[in-house]
């Protein structure tokens, strides 16, 4: 898809191409706002079977099963089998984990770091580990993998669920609790790991050190300036520039992961109703889940945040969520009937169906969608786009759905009474309706992506590329092609800042360089959406403007004609 998605890609395939694995480029230009690990494991990946878009999103694939996998062997060590069976199920089938792994971003691998330095902590201070030195080291190596993939946030939230957890038992200050930690040797592991590539960084953009607490457009201030101050200090404080982002309403970013973890979170309140107390392996265990929760949510209530930005705590929403769910308890059971009300989902489906049965589908999905361009800073804003007629181009998906909540809904309450079944109905009508979302997907494909312009482009005459306003609206059309553009008003966004870098390479043109290109004996190719057609046909005219091909409200249009094909 266009924006992070193929960003992340292309530029794990420049890191790969180029032999540069310090600094990250797109289009040439230095990015500096993110930490290399899931740039290095894409090109690794590259590495072994080719330069394809599966390629790029197996590690992630791979981190997510490893992460369901961990958070099953942390619940069996804390609760016993069922109960870590239930947490790997959990979160394996939340709808949450799901929605927020359809893009190529490290949040879920970085939570599969944080999950591993929260266990090594609760093995290290168990008082009948048999092998303290392995899960100091798996310590240290969470910590330094963490801050490769996500910057300091990586350790800001362990170690502040586990400040949580040894002041809420009166452990801070013990003696024998330092010495079973081993910090000094956690972190020497951390600091092999994950500072020789701060400090090349650093030295390779210049200038080195840079405390400046302001960020305005047209300042290079280098790496160590804008990755820690402004990515880390300012975007915490929301005085970050590029504002490129938005926040999510406060009520909103804690109600919304009764939506995350649906169908589990029905067993809520159940997990509500557990002891806390450390008084055994699973009173610490669900004592620091709730710490861990804390830590995570009040953060980023008191910062800016999106939808996905709680992801690190999810396994611990599925550990105390899986230790409930093998209770059996009245709440337990209140919560499967809950589960079964989604047969109310299934009569509102056969009624949009009802509703689109006969509404004609030309073309594809974009020519039904209103645009809401000021909600895509959120990481779900298109959703706000949908209209009943887009809907007559999601039938199947819809039929899918209705299917899964009716598939559910039978299966919780033929097996209501049963220990373990009804959980199976319902990960299985989760399963059904992540296909259907997955179907959906393609059908917004034209509309999210742009690999028709890019198939389009690969089979016409070489010429030069040009791109109208952000990089980002058509980054898979550079994954895709493989090709640098020029960009036309593009100083914006994750882009401006490494624009006024001393060795930014002459990519960016404004309306005069535009107009006296286009109209040169060169042939030029213009990648742009439909609101900037007509500011180019101003400046060029529009008989110089012929349209190779247009798909989901997006172009791609040459200075001259095509020879016959």
């Amino acid at each position: 898809m266009d924006d992070v998605d193929a960003v992340q890609a292309q530029i794990a395939r420049n890191m790969f191409q180029s032999g540069d694995w310090v600094t990250a480029r797109l289009n040439g230009i230095a990015y500096l706002e993110k930490s290399p690990l899931g740039y290095w494991l894409m090109a690794m990946s590259y590495r072994v079977f080719g330069v394809h878009d599966w390629a790029a999103r197996l590690p992630l694939s791979i981190a997510v099963v490893a992460l369901c996998w961990l958070t099953l062997q942390f619940g069996m060590w804390a609760f016993g089998k069922d109960a870590g069976f239930y947490s790997g199920l959990t979160l394996s089938t939340c709808l949450g984990l799901f929605l927020f792994t359809r893009i190529l971003i490290p949040d879920a691998i970085l939570t599969l770091t944080i999950t591993l330095a929260l266990w090594s902590f609760l093995r290290l201070l168990d008082p009948a580990e048999q092998r303290p030195r392995l899960w100091t080291s798996l310590l240290g190596v969470s910590f330094g993998l963490g801050l490769l993939l996500k910057g300091l946030i990586a350790i800001v939230f362990p170690m502040g669920a586990v400040f949580a957890y040894l002041v809420l038992t009166g452990k801070l200050l013990s003696r024998q609790t330092w010495r079973q930690l081993r910090p000094f040797s956690a972190l020497l592991i951390m600091g092999l790991i994950a500072v020789p590539w701060h400090i090349l960084a650093t030295l390779r953009n210049p200038p080195y050190f840079d405390y400046t607490l302001h960020s305005a457009p047209g300042e290079y201030r280098g790496f160590f300036w804008f990755y820690f101050i402004n990515e880390h200090v300012l975007r915490f404080l929301n005085l970050r520039y590029p504002r490129d982002y938005n926040t999510v309403p406060r009520l909103w970013f804690w109600l919304l992961h009764f939506v995350w973890l649906f169908p589990w979170s029905f067993y809520m309140t159940a997990a509500l109703r557990f002891d806390y107390r450390p008084a055994d392996r699973a009173g610490r265990a669900r004592l620091l889940a709730l710490c861990w929760i804390g830590v995570v949510l009040i953060f980023f209530s008191l910062s800016t945040t999106q939808e996905y930005y709680s992801m690190p705590a999810y396994p611990a929403f599925a550990l105390l969520l899986g230790s409930a769910m093998c209770t059996r308890s009245t709440w337990v059971r209140l919560g499967t009937k809950a589960i079964a009300g989604v047969a109310a989902a299934f009569a509102v489906i056969a009624a949009i169906l009802w509703n689109v049965r006969s509404l004609p589908a030309p073309g594809d999905i974009s020519s039904a969608l209103t645009k809401h361009p000021e909600m895509y800073t959120f990481s779900l804003g298109h959703m706000g786009d949908l209209t009943l007629q887009s809907f007559a181009y999601l039938r199947l998906p819809l039929v899918l759905a209705g299917i899964a909540a009716l598939v559910g809904a039978i299966g919780i309450f033929r097996y209501r009474n049963h220990k373990h079944r009804p959980f199976f109905a319902a990960a299985l009508m989760m399963l059904v309706f992540f296909h259907a979302a997955r179907v959906a997907m393609i059908a917004f494909d034209p509309y999210l992506g742009s690999k028709p312009l890019a198939d389009a482009l690969i089979g016409v005459p070489r010429g030069n590329l040009i791109e109208a306003d952000a990089y980002y609206a058509f980054s898979s059309v550079f994954f895709y092609t493989d090709r640098r553009a020029l960009l036309w008003n593009g100083r914006v966004d994750n882009l401006e800042y490494g624009s006024y870098a001393p060795d930014v390479p002459e990519v960016f043109i404004d309306d005069t360089d535009f107009q006296k290109l286009w109209l040169s004996n060169e042939r030029y190719y213009l990648l742009t959406t439909e609101k900037n057609v007509s500011r180019a046909q101003e400046l060029v005219g529009k008989s110089s403007i012929h349209i190779v091909t247009a798909s989901g409200g997006k172009y791609l249009l040459t200075n001259q004609e095509l020879p016959p094909a």
